[in-house]
């Protein structure tokens, strides 16, 4: 449990009628189960929700500061709502901000401190799992290999794992097509995974661009565990706002359940949208 969370918890214990106003409205969101039709699709959308139920009743506290003060310059500068207005679609931002983004002197997140004082909140099993789901997840680069009786097949780049999915974004795609997308991993009692984000169509890049860029990238970082290398990379870039830059530049159209990038991040040139004066470079 990190520095924020014990403060949290300290809190709730201290101040009953606060710990009941959040567990109410908590309650609220995690006894639906009527979200969307898919029962996967649903126990994430259910948890992502209570996420940011609690995101609200905590942000206010002194000791998330820290965590509103980036979450807040992350929404003005990107205003995520997904094209035409920004590249960056709500599902990816919301993830980002709630389960990548770490603050505090001990890198803690949303969904962290979320799981930390779940018992205070009396999360249920299934909402907690998911929830624990979504904080271990992060984006991916894959190649679509093939899609039937709306079933993806997707394989990662660098580690070569594969993995069947549901789209719920609705896009058809292509095979062969390299896809940016947090996949969340199967609930009890189902077998396939979840593109939780709309997906990002990579263009203007190969297969082997991408390899190249990562292995490369993962160069620059400590350790021996080139896997956990790549979560490192993938969920908090090398620096905060590091993917959120690069889909910012990088964008260059979109259709109906997908938005498609250019470039590759550490290749300003390659950017449609980079910042020649060096100010905005994410790679």
């Amino acid at each position: 449990m990190g520095h924020i969370s014990r403060k949290l918890a300290g809190r709730l214990d201290g101040d009953r009628r606060a710990q009941q106003r959040l567990r109410e409205e908590i309650a609220k969101i995690q006894d639906r189960s009527d979200w969307v039709p898919d029962p996967v699709h649903a126990a994430y959308v259910c948890a992502q929700n209570l996420t940011s139920t609690f995101a609200e009743g905590v942000s206010p506290l002194p000791e998330f500061k820290p965590y509103h003060e980036a979450a807040a310059n992350a929404e003005e500068e990107y205003m995520p709502s997904g094209p035409p207005l920004s590249p960056l679609t709500a599902s990816y931002f919301t993830t980002w901000a709630f389960f990548d983004l770490r603050f505090g002197r001990d890198l803690e997140t949303i969904g962290s401190i979320l799981l930390d004082v779940s018992q205070h909140l009396k999360l249920s099993l299934l909402n907690f799992t998911v929830a624990r789901q979504l904080q271990q997840s992060r984006m991916g680069i894959y190649e679509q290999c093939d899609a039937s009786n709306s079933m993806f097949r997707l394989r990662e780049l660098i580690t070569d794992d594969e993995f069947t999915c549901i789209v719920p974004a609705g896009y058809p795609g292509q095979k062969g097509q390299l896809w940016y997308v947090r996949l969340c991993p199967p609930i009890p009692g189902y077998d396939y995974h979840l593109a939780f984000t709309t997906p990002y169509v990579l263009q203007g890049a190969s297969k082997a661009d991408w390899i190249a860029y990562l292995e490369r990238s993962l160069d620059r970082l400590t350790g021996a565990d080139p896997r956990a290398k790549l979560f490192h990379l993938l969920k908090y870039g090398r620096h905060t706002n590091g993917w959120n830059e690069y889909i910012f530049q990088a964008y260059c159209g979109h259709e109906s359940g997908a938005v498609f990038l250019a470039g590759l991040p550490d290749v300003p040139k390659s950017l449609p949208h980079a910042d020649t004066t060096g100010k905005r470079l994410c790679g």
